[in-house]
């Protein structure tokens, strides 16, 4: 989602409808914690007390898995799902002490609550109202495209900007490669998105646990639209129907991580289970348009939200170790993540959000600062980084198409924001990192039908060595125009903050 909140990687923004009638090098894999003091003895929980959702990170051998599964049973603990091979078991409890109690568990890493709030409570969201295609707007567009193209991609300037219209002519993809969105769901009714879905190897994580009951994977209802609008950027199809997506010709699937009843918040427990489910489904690339809530940034020295990245991160590198090149949005905060310190107002935003200063250098998003992740800052038509991304200097790998409202392309529309597919046949307008993100994993999933073997490391050197670089601005960074320096641009010609080694490219991914 632009951040899903405009905060997040999820949509800022504001989708335009149509129906269908006349769119961290730093983190080893399984970190291991200082050894924890001897626990309190916690006292018994009361029936009513609140139930969290935990993580607790062990060992992989199978000993110590089951000595530990054992030992959270004896404290009062249900076992949701345990992920044997990467040593991470998710758990609910109603003892407030649960967390400290496992981290003096021999075998135990890490151990944290995942939430800050009950497991019913619902968190809450600023993101912007979709901005729906009107009618007009769509007749427009149909005109503009004429008999040849898809009937709106007219006003998918971002097709043009990266190439993609002329990619697909030339390659559009292979049906051997599949890239998972990981996101709110994927309606795959949806006319665009139906002749490229592939059921097999979707899933819902929200439970922490896959379900994989045909449909899971759709949204819960029509304001759930982010995943869709993300999966058809991907791969709509080039069918004579709406737009077309940048890869046309690739597999999508979706794994649902968002809690439907609580903000449309992606917790720990649900990401680890997308990512574990993606790499032994075979999928090749995973899309990350959010961040991992209820913090906006994890720091290590908080031993529950150390245990969080821990977690998350022994699954995406569980998944990179499978052959899966996982990309993820940089934000929209317009944060500079190479700073020395940022002020994070918006977590734990399951509960109360208390202001708190980090030094990102530290205290982690997650999963775009992960090790071996592709972190994707967005820019709008005229190539300039989008007014919101965030950004820095070592930390953005790519740059790509995510819309900017203050950059207006000329397209029937005159819409700067990115269209794509809807839940219900419908299409809509979305700017945000959440939409630069999906370009960067289709342009990966260029490369990758162009080279099959490529493994996740080379395929992210292809997509920096194809990438264009235009530098940093010549002047002062004003990106919304009100006379204020936004931003500051660290770095070269070849690779700096704003635009990492440069704009994904994907005609020159195909040739």
């Amino acid at each position: 989602m632009a951040h899903l909140r405009s905060r997040r990687r999820l949509a800022l923004a504001v989708p335009v409808v149509l129906s269908l009638t006349a769119s961290l090098g730093f983190l080893p894999a399984a970190a291991s914690a200082a050894p924890a003091a001897p626990a309190a003895r916690a006292s018994a929980p009361t029936t009513d007390a609140p139930v969290l959702a935990y993580v607790v990170n062990t060992r992989t051998d199978r000993h110590t898995i089951s000595s530990v599964q054992r030992a959270i049973t004896a404290a009062g603990g249900s076992i949701v799902a345990t992920y044997d091979r990467i040593g991470v078991i998710v758990v609910h409890s109603a003892d407030p002490g649960f967390a400290q109690r496992m981290r003096a568990v021999r075998g135990v890493q890490s151990a944290g609550a995942t939430r800050t709030a009950p497991l019913s409570a619902s968190g809450t969201t600023d993101e912007g109202a979709v901005q729906y295609l009107t009618g007009a707007e769509a007749a427009r567009a149909a005109k503009a495209s004429g008999g040849g193209a898809e009937p709106l991609e007219a006003d998918q300037w971002d097709l043009r900007a990266i190439g993609a219209d002329r990619a697909a002519r030339i390659n559009p993809g292979s049906r051997n490669v599949t890239v998972a969105v990981i996101d709110t769901g994927v309606d795959d009714t949806h006319p665009d998105i139906a002749p490229n879905f592939s059921p097999g190897q979707s899933a819902n994580c929200v439970s922490g646990k896959a379900d994989t009951t045909y449909g899971s994977w759709r949204p819960v209802d029509a304001d759930h639209y982010h995943g869709t609008h993300v999966a058809g950027e991907i791969a709509a199809a080039r069918n004579g129907v709406g737009v077309a997506g940048v890869a046309p010709g690739v597999r999508v699937a979706g794994i649902t991580v968002a809690q439907p009843d609580a903000g449309q918040l992606f917790f720990p427990e649900s990401v680890v289970c997308a990512f574990v489910f993606a790499a032994d489904h075979g999928v090749e690339i995973t899309n990350n348009s959010y961040y991992v809530d209820p913090w906006q940034y994890n720091c290590m020295d908080d031993p529950d939200q150390k245990a969080i990245v821990d977690a998350v991160n022994r699954a995406q590198l569980y998944a990179r170790g499978k052959g899966v090149l996982n990309v993820a949005a940089a934000g929209n905060s317009n944060n500079d993540l190479d700073a020395d310190a940022l002020v994070d107002d918006s977590s734990p935003d399951d509960s109360t959000p208390v202001s708190r200063t980090v030094d990102p250098h530290k205290c982690f998003d997650i999963p775009t600062q992960l090790p071996g992740v592709v972190t994707v800052s967005a820019v709008g038509v005229k190539g300039a980084k989008s007014y919101y991304s965030s950004y820095g200097d070592g930390v953005i790998d790519v740059a790509a198409p995510g819309g900017d409202k203050y950059q207006i392309p000329d397209t029937p529309s005159k819409n700067g924001r990115i269209l794509s597919t809807l839940p219900n046949n419908q299409y809509g307008f979305l700017q945000g990192t959440s939409m630069a993100t999906p370009h960067v994993a289709a342009v990966a999933a260029l490369l990758k039908s162009a080279h099959p073997h490529a493994t996740p490391a080379q395929l992210q050197a292809l997509l920096k060595a194809q990438a264009d670089n235009p530098g940093c601005p010549a002047g002062p960074y004003d990106g919304d125009g009100d006379g204020v320096v936004d931003a500051t641009c660290a770095g070269g010609k070849r690779v700096n903050g704003f635009y990492g080694f440069g704009i994904v490219n994907a005609l020159r991914a195909v040739k």
